[in-house]
């Protein structure tokens, strides 16, 4: 029932009451007069002081009933500027609790206690409007910050619901449920169970190494003053491989120097003895300039590669033509090849012409590959290719040589590695020509890539930026 209502309502039943109080008042006393006084002056012979006292009873009730409605009648018209205000006022206060901060009372609503309560209730949602903008930008705040950081940041609270983690923290946990959930859906890893265990239980426990799938974590559990808990991951996967490429590295590049070391000492002794004869003191010196030569191109690559990857080395990059670069190559591979039964092609598809690369480093990419693939092919052909590609152009080198087993593909790029050692070696190769391929490739902004087949061939290739019109070019091939 509106309000408005109640008011003609009870300002009916009050007025009612009143009347009837009236009219019985009004009753009595014309009743007591009447027969005090006798008949009425001017009232016939047949009429008796009764019908006089009910004709006047109910001349008064009906006058009293026409009171009544003109009472309600205005009851209903004054009721109305009353209670409008006030049910605007209960509407706002609904508005706000069911979280619409945006309500406000009417200006209209001005004066007297009731304008009062509309400005404390205007002045309550303003300040809840302000104090709820300051939590959203807390929050926002918040979840840039954690959003930001390169660890992961879960919140457990004291009734071991996840109730906040950031997406690295999902990412390194393995998690898409959203929040809140159970904290029974973490990896089931021992030492994090352990972890959080304790700092629910409001104990600090020392940071762990924790290993969810093919990744290593560094774990730290603090308790919350609210009697959770909150947990920061980091991932020490990109650290423990480093260690290990560091270890594989020490001990790849010892492993390399030793040989031509051992060989050198051991001619250095022979050719200390003064009765050796000449043609034999001239074979071993040539062995030891080989193995000096060696060691050189070893420590030559290391310095190149050093020098790439700390950004020491810049690309200076010009138009290059692709078959002047390709005779270069070619060139002092021909005895060798034609030695081996190993014939040189160049193919050149239309479209991948030029490139635009720094010159040094084309030549170096393309010596290499064409070198590896001529010390790993015993007979057949060796072809130096290039082919459009979106924004660039593939160059590389083609085999029909030994081939890669597929397991090692995916590690040829890295230093020292090989899919065969043994033949390497004896090939002559360093083990880091296609390292130094991929990091001179990358620093033009391009990628690396491989096929191969086992007793079929080898193809290598490097994605180059295309030569656009306008661009340098090298005034002189060869230079």
């Amino acid at each position: 029932m509106k309000l408005t209502q109640r008011i003609v309502l009870n300002a009916f039943v009050v007025a009612t009451v009143l009347m009837a109080i009236v009219l019985v008042t009004v009753e009595r006393r014309v009743t007591e007069r009447v027969r005090a006084e006798g008949p009425i002056a001017g009232a016939t012979s047949a009429q008796s002081s009764d019908e006089m006292l009910a004709a006047i009873r109910r001349d008064i009730v009906i006058a009293g009933f026409a009171a009544l409605l003109v009472g309600v009648v205005l009851a209903q018209v004054l009721a109305r500027p009353v209670a409008r205000p006030i049910e605007e006022l209960r509407d706002v206060a609904r508005g706000l609790a069911a979280g619409d901060l945006t309500q406000r009372p009417s200006h209209e609503i001005a004066g007297g206690e009731v304008g009062d309560l509309a400005d404390a209730l205007r002045l309550l949602a303003e300040q809840l409007d302000a104090r709820l903008q300051l939590l959203h930008a807390e929050e926002a705040l918040l979840v840039a910050l954690t959003e930001s950081l390169n660890e992961g940041v879960a919140a457990v609270d004291a009734r071991q619901r996840v109730v906040r983690i950031n997406e690295t923290g999902r990412q390194l946990l393995r998690l898409k449920e959203p929040v809140p959930f159970p904290a029974d859906y973490l990896p089931r890893e021992r030492m994090l169970r352990e972890a959080l265990a304790a700092a629910l239980a409001g104990t600090i426990a020392a940071p762990s190494e924790i290993r969810v799938d093919d990744r290593t974590l560094s774990l730290t559990a603090r308790p919350l003053p609210d009697g959770g808990a909150v947990l920061a991951l980091y991932d020490l996967t990109p650290v423990r491989r480093l260690e290990a490429v560091r270890r594989d590295f020490v001990a790849n590049v010892s492993h390399e120097l030793r040989t031509p070391l051992t060989v050198i000492g051991g001619f250095v002794e022979t050719l200390q003895d003064e009765q050796l004869p000449p043609e034999l003191r001239t074979q071993f010196l040539q062995m030891v300039d080989a193995s000096v030569r060696r060691m050189q191109r070893i420590v030559d690559d290391l310095l190149d590669l050093s020098r790439i990857e700390s950004g020491g080395w810049l690309p200076n990059p010009i138009e290059l033509d692709v078959a002047v670069l390709a005779a270069e190559i070619i060139a002092p591979l021909e005895r060798p090849a034609a030695a081996k039964g190993v014939a040189l092609h160049v193919e050149i598809a239309p479209g991948a012409e030029r490139v635009y690369a720094d010159p040094t480093a084309a030549r170096q990419i393309l010596t290499n590959l064409a070198e590896n693939a001529l010390r790993h092919t015993p007979t057949g052909s060796v072809t130096l290719l290039a082919s459009p590609a979106e924004g660039g152009v593939w160059i590389g080198v083609r085999d029909t040589g030994v081939g890669i087993g597929a397991e090692h593909l995916p590690r040829i790029f890295e230093r020292f590695y090989r899919a065969d050692p043994a033949r390497s070696r004896e090939a002559g190769g360093t083990g880091l020509g296609l390292s130094i391929v991929r990091h001179l490739t990358e620093a033009h902004g391009g990628r690396v890539r491989a096929d191969s087949t086992l007793h079929v061939g080898t193809t290598i290739q490097a994605w180059l930026p295309k030569a656009e019109s306008g661009t340098e070019t090298e005034p002189v091939a060869g230079s």
